[in-house]
C-alpha cells in the first residue's frame, strides 16, 4: 500500500475552520488528535498545522507525543524494548508537565522533544513553540486513555478528537511502515498485530472520549 495521502483540501478547510472558531478567546488552544498506530492522525496533524499556518503564518504549532518514546537503553533496562510504543514505553508525566507548560508559558520559547524513525529515539528540545503560537495541535495515541498520568492530559486539552481508519487499513499500511524501515514482510507483519495489533485495542476503547471523530482517510467528521 502506497504511503497515506492527507485528507482532501476542503475537509482539512472545514476542520481548519472549526478550529479558528475554538481558538477564537485570548488563550493558547491546544488540540488533541488521537488515534490507533496506522489511523493517520500524524498526516491529519500536519495537513491541519499546514492548513492553519497558510491562513495566519507561524501562529499554530505541531506537537507529537512521540517525542516521549523512553529512550531505548531504559527500554531495554526495564524489559519493554520487544513492545516500543505500548502504553507503559512513555513517559506520560513528562507529556503531561509540558502541555501545562505550553499554556501556561507564552512569553518564552518552549522547547519538546521530536522524535527520529530513523534513528528510533527521541530527539531533545528540537520543536520550538514560540511566544507567537496560538494553536499547538498535540497528535498520539494514548492521549484520551482514562488512566495515570493520560487521565490528565485530556484536562491539559481544549478539545481532543479521534482520528479512526478501519483496522485492515491501519496494518496495511503498519506493514508497509515497518518495512520500510527495515523489517522483514514476516517481521512486520507480526509487530503491526501482535504489538502495534494490542496497542490498537487500548486506543479504539478511548473514541467516546474524543470531542470529535475525523476519519483518516478522507477527513469527514463521523
Amino acid at each position: 500500500m502506497p504511503a497515506l495521502a492527507s485528507p482532501p483540501p476542503d475537509a482539512v478547510a472545514a476542520l481548519a475552520d472549526r478550529v479558528e472558531r475554538a481558538a477564537s478567546g485570548p488563550s493558547r488552544f491546544l488540540l488533541g488528535i488521537a488515534g490507533s498506530p496506522g489511523s493517520g492522525k500524524t498526516t491529519l496533524a500536519a495537513a491541519l498545522v499546514a492548513e492553519l499556518n497558510t491562513r495566519r503564518p507561524d501562529t499554530t504549532a505541531a506537537l507529537p507525543m512521540d517525542g516521549f518514546h523512553l529512550a531505548n537503553a531504559t527500554l531495554d533496562r526495564l524489559g519493554r524494548h520487544g513492545r516500543k510504543g505500548a502504553i507503559d514505553t512513555f513517559d506520560g508525566w513528562g507529556l503531561l508537565a509540558l502541555l501545562r507548560r505550553v499554556r501556561a508559558e507564552t512569553g518564552h520559547t518552549v522547547f519538546a522533544p521530536s522524535f527520529r524513525r530513523e534513528v528510533d529515539e527521541g530527539v531533545a528540545g528540537e520543536i520550538a513553540i514560540e511566544p507567537g503560537v496560538r494553536v499547538v495541535v498535540v497528535e498520539g495515541n494514548y492521549l484520551l486513555v482514562d488512566d495515570g498520568p493520560w487521565a490528565l492530559v485530556g484536562d491539559a486539552l481544549d478539545e481532543a478528537w479521534f482520528c479512526a481508519t478501519p483496522p485492515g487499513a491501519r496494518e496495511q499500511r503498519l506493514i508497509e511502515r515497518h518495512t520500510r524501515h527495515g523489517r522483514t514482510i514476516e517481521a512486520a507483519t507480526a509487530w503491526a498485530r501482535e504489538v502495534d495489533g494490542v496497542n490498537a485495542a487500548l486506543i479504539e476503547a478511548t473514541r467516546t472520549r474524543a470531542d470529535l471523530v475525523v476519519s483518516g482517510e478522507t477527513g469527514a467528521v463521523a
